[in-house]
Order: structure tokens, then sequence, then C-alpha cells
């Protein structure tokens, strides 16, 4: 009988160890799993370290694309998926599973093979978690005809010109929440961009797609307009310039009608310009900071303007986007996809 028990005892010690030493080698390997690092935290106001901590890390989750654009979380799927455009594809990411094409062609769907950059750009879900996608190849705004976990090549165009006039190339867009969609529509993907003999509209817009289907211009005034958000509260909408010779973010009032007016200059990066960027995508997060890409990398302004910091990829950096709970920021550089952990959620 002692000996009986003994064997017990002895065998169900070792089945705990077992259990233990598995624990440990998953934990362990969890914490070891690691991606390649890259660039810096530049803080120029002690208010960014509620934002953003000073070492955090800028990983490298993937590359090889020609220029990515548009990132944008895809909760159910607990993927990040983002424009490639020169290659007119949409990639997935996903943690374990690394990169994969989502969606090809994403921007251009006509016979007639053409140059530039023809791919999607900014993506965004509508209220019914539809994708909807600037088109640049195909020139208008249109959703993904199939579901996000069925994703296919087929689309509805939900706004392709203006007075009669088909649309440069839809660049970013953002929804406000009683539906209305906000766009830009800057001339970089045309073939030949401004001295393209197929532009119909002779100047770059800011539009807003209403319910109800019409088309509203809402300034013109901007050379390159491209990023575009709103502020948490909804009553100013930003919108970056792409133009190095005036390179700048404008913030608008919002009125009860859904345009805008009172257009002021929000900040100027005109002297900030190198090769590292131009004011391009942007997303605000739950306290009104802006995430601004811009020379250098990602600007993070606080709702008054002030520049706090900059994420310093090393990279043109072309967009970001909140991801996971939303205090992770994506970010699409180059060649490059990226991400950085937040004390902040968009």
């Amino acid at each position: 009988m002692f000996k009986s028990n003994l064997f017990f005892f002895l065998v169900i010690g070792l089945i705990i160890a077992c259990q233990s030493n598995q624990k440990e080698e998953e934990t362990e390997s969890e914490e070891t799993t690691s991606y390649p690092t890259t660039g810096s935290i530049e803080s120029l106001n002690p208010a960014l370290a509620n934002l953003i901590a000073p070492d955090a890390k800028i990983e490298i989750l993937a590359e090889g694309f020609d220029w990515a654009e548009g990132p944008l979380w895809l909760p159910e799927q607990q993927a990040v998926i983002f424009s490639d455009i020169p290659p007119n594809t949409i990639y997935k990411w996903k943690e374990g599973e690394g990169k994969s094409v989502y969606l090809k062609p994403s921007g251009y769907t006509g016979e007639i093979a053409r140059g530039g950059e023809v791919g999607s750009n900014g993506l965004l879900l509508n209220a019914k978690g539809e994708l909807v996608l600037c088109q640049h190849g195909d020139r208008r705004m249109a959703k993904m005809n199939a579901p996000l976990d069925a994703s296919k090549p087929e689309y509805i165009t939900l706004a392709g010109e203006y007075d009669g006039k088909r649309f440069n190339s839809p660049n970013d867009a953002t929804y406000h929440s009683n539906g209305d969609l906000y766009f830009t529509d800057p001339p970089y993907g045309l073939e030949k961009n401004m001295d393209d003999p197929a532009k119909e509209i002779d100047f770059q817009g800011v539009y807003r797609l209403g319910t109800d289907g019409v088309v509203t211009l809402l300034t013109e005034e901007l050379s390159r307009p491209n990023g575009i958000a709103f502020s948490p509260d909804e009553k100013t909408l930003y919108v970056a310039n792409s133009d190095p010779n005036r390179a700048i973010w404008m913030a608008f009032d919002v009125n009860e009608d859904g345009t805008i007016s009172n257009g002021r200059v929000f900040f100027d990066a005109t002297s900030m310009v190198d090769n590292n960027g131009l004011p391009d995508g942007m997303k605000v997060d739950e306290k009104g900071n802006i995430f601004a890409t811009g020379p250098g990398g990602v600007l993070i302004f606080n709702p008054e303007g002030e520049h706090l910091g900059t994420i310093h990829t090393g990279q043109a950096t072309a967009n970001c986007g909140f991801g996971d709970d939303g205090s992770t920021l994506y970010l699409t550089a180059d060649m490059y996809l990226m991400r950085v952990r937040l004390k902040t959620r968009g």
C-alpha cells in the first residue's frame, strides 16, 4: 500500500512539473517573440509622455512593399489591412500569420494597362462594417461588394464625379457620425499627375458625400489635399496639404449643414520638409490629439496645435491607424508596415 501511494504521488509530481515547465516555455516563447525595431521618439513637450512612452519601440512587422498606405484595423479578424498602391494590392497582416494578399486589384479595375499609382489609398469601414476604398485608378469612392472575411475585387461606386466631371483620384476619407463621407481628391493617382490629359477637374477639392447621395464641394483652396480627420466632437475637420511649398495642416469649423468654414492653418511644417515625408494621413485619439504623418515620421499635436513630439520612423511615412484595443498605432512607411504601442487610445 505504501509503495502504491508513493508511486501515485511521484506520478502526480511529474505531471505537475511537466505542466509547469510547459507554461514556463510558453511564457518564455511569448516574451522572446520580437520584431526588428527602428527609429526613435522625440519629445518636445513633457505632455507627450502621457501619450507615448519615451522608450516606446517602433516595430517593423512586414516589408517589401512599393508604397504602403491606409492601414485599417479589422476588429473581428484581429488583423490590419493596408494598400500597396503601385501594384494595385491590399495586404493583410495578422499576429502569428504575417502578411498575405487580401484584395487584388484594389484600385484600378480597367482592362487597359496603365502606369502610375493605380491602387487603393485610404481605407475605412462604414457604419455597416463594410470596406470603403479611395480608388486611385478608378477615380472614385467605392465599397467592396463582399464580406470582410470573404474579400473579393467586386466594387460598388459610392461617388465617381462632381458636377458631371470625374474626380482626380480620391486619396483619403473619414466618416461623420451621421453617415456623411468626407474625402480629399488630389491628382496623385493620375498617370501624369497635374499634366494628365484625362484630368477633368481643374482644382483639387475636399468633398462631402451626403447620405442622400449628393456630392458637395467643401473647399478648393488647397493645392494637394490629402489626409482628413474629425475632432472627437466633430466640430472641427482637419485636412493635410501635401505640397512641399505649403506643407500645412488646416482646421475648419464644421457647420450644422455639413459644410465647412473658417479655414485656418493648424500647423505649418513647410520649413521642416525634407526627404522623409510631407503632411499626409492622420488619426485623432479620444482626447483630440492628432497623430499626423509628415516630415520625419508621425508628428503628434495637441488640440491647440502645439507640436508635442515626433515618432521618427526613418522613412517617408504615408499614414497611420489605431488598432488592437485602440492603443496600438499601425504605420505605413514607404516599404514597411510598422507599429508602436501608445498610452492613449484612438
